[in-house]
């Protein structure tokens, strides 16, 4: 029984905090949501010229590493 118990334990544990993160959260308003939107798209754009910048810097380096062998 002790066995059974210590399985079952975490997992109503678990049940309960999930139900009260649940009964917490609640929708966005317009507001809201597009702040997120807005922000979620120019990190997108921010990495993107980021990963467009190393790679333009890198070309050149790794021809001439490779050019030279």
């Amino acid at each position: 029984m002790d066995a059974i118990d210590s399985v079952v334990d975490p997992l109503r544990e678990f049940a309960r905090d999930s139900v009260r993160l649940v009964k917490r959260c609640h929708k966005p308003d317009r507001k809201e949501f597009s702040k997120v939107a807005v922000r979620t798209a120019i990190g997108f754009v921010v990495m993107g010229f980021v990963g467009f910048f190393v790679k333009l810097i890198f070309i050149p380096i790794n021809n001439i590493i490779v050019g030279s062998g």
